[in-house]
């Protein structure tokens, strides 16, 4: 080896503990962002429309308030219904994103401050408007609400956009997918823990009552924006994407039409989803039924708040282990292994629903795979995008992972239907208890929360394993095979 040889061999071992900081900085700065965009979501999603039934219309007459909590959560329905076919022309937005800051690190900046700003507003009433005006008051809302839920989608979907801009290695995705989905299970059940002592902490300082009242949701309101604003700075700030060939000479993104084109072109993509969608509805129409299990079935509901401890203490035990497990066992074998824990839990469910101990167990088997399984989805629709690029040549990097809270919310709006649906069928309404529960009763509760989601959780093994054909290995491949056309001058032309 000559001297000059040796002096830049011995120059790059100086540098590997700097760029190792680095790199793990933006490790630890990305998976901040999640932390707050979890909390962030849960807030819109779930305590919005608590602070709306409870707190919201307090000064407005009765028979009033009452219609004006049905426009409102009439309103996030239709929203939520919208945003099927709105986030891929939001990924397309994003793909389309050309600054000096890259693509997605723009979104994370505004994302944090406009959001922030929306949501202090809804949580005060517009700033008291509601108790002046009723009628301005719900136009201006109508447009505040959806530019809060429009730019919120635009910070989530750059958020998981920007992992196949970060690198373009499987498991360095995976080490980012497991970093964002713990800190995001810290961060959305960690406002269930906080809520109610932040609200009623806050009513008490203002008002001196230990109570739910708007000052102390609108306290509540600024501490989430505030913790919002700085995790997506920590992202905008923190990160960096790479700007390597496959992404410097691929193809732009195209119009609103490319991206749809793109994922109906992209049938890896298409496969990951649809086994994805249909353990999401299973999923959702156990998870949302599970107050009925504990109130109507064991005759026991102050023993629900386990059906939440579980899922919080699996995923913060299995997110972390992912990235290891997953440098051992392929993604397929994980999605296999996980999908078996919960054909285990749903059996169980099946066997004996009215004793605790068992139910418990089931509840441990059917949590205990869940951030497995969206991992091994995410990465496997994140890995599908060299894939499109092949086929295609434009690089979609954000269309194709808007598909993921695309299905998301596809489940969330079943997921209302389902619960009412149960709840009607099997008779758990109004003032029954698990004493007027008959066995009719209970069989129809098991048919819809257990034997129904179980099918959809057999039928999307079968789809994943039948039809799923892109992993790890097959990934490199189709990078090696980019870079190669890519590096050699050769475009990758569209089909």
């Amino acid at each position: 080896m000559d001297e000059s040889t040796t002096q830049h061999a011995q120059a790059q071992q100086r540098q590997e503990p700097g760029e190792t900081r680095r790199n793990i900085g933006r490790r630890v700065a990305y998976a901040v962002g999640n932390l707050g965009q979890a909390a962030f979501y849960n807030t819109m999603s779930t305590f919005f429309i608590t602070f709306v039934t409870t707190a919201l219309f307090v000064n407005v007459d009765k028979a009033l308030a009452a219609r004006m909590i049905a426009v409102i959560t009439g309103l996030v329905v239709v929203i939520r219904i919208a945003e099927i076919f709105l986030d891929p022309l939001l990924g397309n937005l994003v793909d389309n994103t050309d600054t000096r800051w890259g693509r997605f690190r723009p979104w994370q900046f505004i994302g944090g401050i406009v959001p922030g700003i929306l949501l202090v507003m809804v949580f005060t009433g517009l700033f008291g408007l509601v108790d002046v005006n009723t009628g301005v008051f719900m136009v201006l809302f109508v447009v505040v609400f959806i530019l809060l839920d429009v730019i919120y989608s635009l910070r989530d979907i750059s958020y998981w956009g920007m992992i196949p801009a970060i690198s373009t290695d499987s498991h360095e995705r995976g080490v980012y997918t497991a970093l964002g989905t713990f800190t995001g299970s810290i961060g959305y059940n960690g406002v269930t823990v906080i809520v109610v002592p932040i609200v009623s902490w806050f009513t008490w300082k203002f008002t001196g009552q230990w109570a739910q009242g708007r000052s102390g949701w609108a306290a509540f309101a600024i501490i989430i924006a505030v913790l919002g604003l700085l995790t997506a700075w920590s992202v905008a700030f923190g990160t960096r994407e790479n700007q390597d060939q496959l992404r410097a000479k691929a193809r732009e993104g195209g119009n609103p039409i490319q991206a749809f084109k793109a994922i109906a072109q992209n049938d890896q993509l298409l496969w990951v989803a649809l086994s994805y969608l249909l353990y999401s509805v299973a999923n959702v129409a156990t998870t949302g039924v599970l107050f009925y299990q504990f109130k109507y079935v064991l005759g026991a509901p102050d023993s629900f708040s386990i059906a939440g401890v579980i899922p919080i203490v699996t995923g913060l035990v299995t997110t972390p282990l992912y990235p290891v497990l997953n440098r051992r066992i392929p993604r397929r074998w994980l999605y296999t292994a996980g999908m078996a824990f919960m054909i285990a839990g749903y059996t169980l469910f099946i066997i004996n629903p009215m004793n605790l101990p068992m139910v418990i167990v089931a509840l441990v088997l059917f949590y205990l795979p869940a951030q497995t399984i969206q991992m091994t989805a995410i990465l496997g629709m994140t890995d599908s995008i060299e894939y499109g690029q092949l086929k295609t040549g434009r690089r979609n990097e954000a269309v194709t992972l808007s598909v993921r809270p695309m299905l998301d919310k596809i489940a969330g709006a079943l997921s209302n239907g389902i619960v009412g649906f149960v709840a009607v069928a099997a008779g758990m309404v109004g003032d029954a208890t698990a004493a007027d529960m008959t066995a009719a009763n209970i069989r129809t509760f098991k048919t819809c929360a257990y034997y129904l989601p179980l099918g959809g959780i057999v039928l999307s093994l079968v789809v994943y394993l039948l039809t799923v054909k892109i992993d790890e290995k097959m990934h490199e491949e189709i990078v090696a095979k980019l870079e190669e056309q890519l590096g050699g001058g050769d475009g990758v032309d569209a089909e």
